[in-house]
């Protein structure tokens, strides 16, 4: 090896040891980061859960989310009976336009049904605690009020064996 050669060898390895601690560091760094932020995500989901709070408001919280958690896996079964009575009457050509008008109506209930929950699930933002205690209680009263008629439309489109 020449004399050039080694000290150009011996220039860069610092060079590469720093870079090389840096890669490091920013690799800790987002690695420490992307945790948090999983962690942050799995604190948002916490809320399903029953909570053991006596607040008032914790209580009313729970159960707007317990009507929500017992109607929310009906949405299949409503979207399993839409598709059902679409298939009906795609592949019926002899139906009378009574009994077409009928199915229509009733894939338009389903579908309204669902479009409720969709709704509130969407626009159900409870409030920061900061608000005060009498604002998040009748946000919350209202918000038992509407999932609880979000549950009576699909309970109602919904055959009696499945609503069990």
């Amino acid at each position: 090896m020449t004399k050039i050669n080694c000290a150009i060898l011996t220039a860069t390895l610092p060079l590469q040891e720093k870079n090389m601690k840096q890669l490091l560091l920013f690799l800790a760094a987002a690695l420490l980061f992307t945790h948090q932020a999983c962690n942050n995500k799995a604190d948002n989901h916490e809320h399903h859960e029953k909570s053991t709070s006596t607040d008032p408001n914790d209580i009313l919280y729970d159960e707007v989310m317990k009507i929500h958690d017992e109607v929310m896996p009906k949405m299949n079964d409503l979207h399993k009976m839409k598709e059902g009575l679409k298939k009906q009457i795609a592949e019926t050509p002899d139906l009378t336009e009574e009994k077409r008008k009928a199915l229509e109506e009733e894939v338009s209930k389903i579908e309204a049904a669902a479009k409720s929950m969709m709704v509130w699930m969407r626009e159900f933002n409870p409030p920061a605690d900061s608000l005060g205690e009498a604002a998040v209680k009748e946000y919350l009263e209202g918000q038992l009020e509407s999932v609880k008629k979000v549950k009576e439309n699909i309970l109602q489109v919904l055959p009696a064996e499945v609503k069990q």
